[in-house]
């Protein structure tokens, strides 16, 4: 029996389970959950196993060295992995099904994409499992949580004929998620719809989907220039990385293409001072430029917990997550001074004079509603 460990997930049997058996539990039990990732970390003893759920990893028990073997063998047999090969890193993917009931109670099958990732370590192989659910990831723009206002010009952004809208988070803040939710109000709306991404996560009915493949020379700047010959009317660019990329999706935006892209950077101001510092020309981001909107996921508190106390630390004081966000607009006077090469402090004093509000705001907002909590809000904004 494995150790259950303090104030993690409660311990998981597996002591009478072999490889197969133990990982086929953990796919229907983060698949039930809404568990994103599954962690193995091989220490001198043991092997701690870990799973991220509303985007915080969580510890779930302990197995042994042996246990462990039988698993790391089934993980790599099913993801086409090298048996043998320990000593690099090794990547891979495969499928599994999972089972719900839709609103009428009946069953349903969905297929889970799982992104396998093996790295050398002390005590063995680590392995982290990221599982690509379509229930999680293709979420109507409503159900995401944005707050009516942003929701409403969101809506209104992505009808736009032309134009470059960005949005910007870290990893793991719900970017590509979102994306998707805003190209899906416009699917089936007479409009060509081609994404570029790496790699694809989830397939989206009524759209080309294209990966891009580095190691043939099909990066989002190559690739953008090929989708560009196929007379699209929407373009998804899945990550701009450098200045190529970057301009090429500007001069996309500005020859009547609707251009979705996201970047990192911790808030939406930050976004023009870092394309401007990548080298794109102002005379060409400014009147391209439509909005960014920068977001963080927090966990939503249960409803008994909106009723009563609960201990805003406690991981079951939540049962969910929404999206935090901030939406910089952008008009005549934000692309005038980004013509005039203007740093973030200035952006942000014209943002406000035109309603922006900072995640942090909108947080306090998302508290005051019994949304969340003060401690979760300051948790994904520090």
């Amino acid at each position: 029996m494995p150790e259950p460990v303090s104030g993690g997930s409660p311990a998981l049997d597996f002591a009478a389970l072999d490889g197969e058996t133990m990982l086929q539990k953990l796919h229907e039990v983060c698949a039930a959950s809404g568990a994103s990732d599954i962690h193995f970390s091989p220490q001198k003893t043991t092997v701690r196993l870990e799973w991220r759920l509303h985007g915080v990893l969580l510890p779930v028990a302990q197995i042994s060295h042996d246990k462990y073997v039988s698993v790391v063998r089934r993980v790599k047999f099913l993801a086409k992995l090298k048996l043998n090969l320990t000593n690099v890193p090794q990547d891979g993917q495969y499928t599994f099904q999972a089972t719900d009931k839709d609103d009428e109670g009946r069953e349903r099958s969905r297929t889970v994409n799982v992104r396998t990732a093996t790295l050398p370590s002390r005590f063995g192989e680590a392995i982290t499992l990221r599982l690509l659910d379509p229930k999680r990831g293709i979420i109507p723009l409503e159900k995401l949580g944005f707050p009516m206002d942003i929701k409403k010009k969101l809506e209104e952004l992505v009808e736009l004929p032309n134009g470059l809208i960005l949005v910007t988070g870290p990893t793991g803040s719900g970017k590509t998620t979102t994306l998707y939710a805003l190209l899906s109000t416009i699917v089936g709306k007479e409009r060509n719809i081609i994404t570029l991404e790496d790699p694809v996560e989830y397939e989206l009915e009524g759209i080309i989907q294209s990966q891009i493949d580095a190691d043939h020379d099909f990066t989002f700047a190559t690739g953008l220039r090929s989708v560009l010959r196929h007379d699209p009317d929407v373009v998804l660019v899945g990550e701009i990385r450098d200045a190529e990329t970057a301009q090429t999706a500007i001069n996309a935006a500005l020859t009547g293409h609707l251009v979705l892209s996201t970047l990192h950077t911790n808030s939406a101001i930050e976004a023009i001072p870092r394309l401007l510092s990548m080298g794109v020309s102002p005379y060409t981001f400014a009147p391209a430029l439509r909005a960014v909107l920068a977001q963080r996921l927090v966990r939503t508190l249960k409803d008994s917990c909106k009723a009563g106390p609960c201990d805003p630390a406690a991981h079951d004081s939540y049962d969910g997550q929404m999206s935090l966000p901030e939406l910089l607009m952008v008009g005549p006077s934000i692309q005038q001074l980004i013509l005039n090469l203007e740093q973030g402090p200035q952006i942000e004093a014209q943002a406000r004079k035109e309603g922006f509000k900072s995640m942090k705001e909108w947080g306090r907002e998302f508290v005051q509603e019994k949304k969340t909590t003060e401690l979760e809000v300051s948790r994904v904004t520090a």
